[in-house]
């Protein structure tokens, strides 16, 4: 029986290899968050008015760019402490799988998170924020735990539900000026980029005869 092994896999989970990628990933996230602050300290400080023009206005045409741009943006330093932390956390786990697969997965969750929220958010608000992308990751993992039959995954959610459980009801409709449909939008983004982008399991094939030849007695 012949087994194409992951062992080579430099992101398999127990591997000093994998520590070696989790520390950078870490490191690399904590990177990410200065650059959001100085970007909302320019918007203030600067008075560019970056929420209103860079952000997510539902349904309409000036509003579309704002897909792309919004993560980007917070309603000032306390909406952008609160994203901080659990951006960091799970960004890390989700970038230490593989910098390639994080780069398109996080694609694909802003793609989702955005346009899900333009479509169905309400056309007098302007939205922004990096909880979509949040939300996002949350669910790469917890997706990627059952395709890929990962139980670290399993125990990264966990930890993160003890955390931050609380702000998983974000995802449902609320009187609060959240964007539920960027969490919920995020969290199916999250969903779609774990399985696109899933790391195969090996494959086990049985012996091979093809060029052998059968000697009777």
């Amino acid at each position: 029986m012949t087994l194409h092994p992951s062992s080579g896999d430099p992101y398999r989970f127990g591997t000093e290899a994998f520590y070696a990628a989790l520390g950078r990933a870490f490191v690399a996230m904590c990177a990410v968050v200065p650059f959001l602050f100085l970007i909302e300290a320019a918007d203030q400080g600067l008075a560019f008015g970056l929420d209103a023009t860079a952000g997510i206005i539902p349904q309409r045409i000036d509003g579309l760019d704002g897909v792309f741009f919004s993560p980007f943006l917070h309603h000032g330093f306390d909406h952008l402490y609160s994203n901080s932390i659990p951006l960091i956390l799970l960004g890390t786990f989700v970038l230490a799988a593989g910098a390639r697969r994080f780069l398109w997965s996080t694609l694909v969750i802003i793609l989702v998170s955005g346009l899900g929220v333009w479509f169905t958010g309400s056309p007098n608000s302007v939205v922004v924020g990096a909880s979509g992308v949040i939300f996002g990751y949350l669910g790469i993992l917890l997706t990627r735990g059952i395709v890929e039959r990962s139980w670290w995954n399993f125990a990264v959610v966990l930890l993160v539900g003890l955390l931050y459980g609380w702000q998983l009801v974000g995802i449902l409709p609320t009187d609060e000026r959240i964007s539920w449909q960027g969490h919920l939008f995020g969290l199916l983004g999250g969903v779609v980029a774990a399985i696109l982008f899933r790391r195969r399991r090996p494959t086990v094939e049985g012996p091979d005869y093809s060029g052998s030849t059968l000697s009777l007695p």
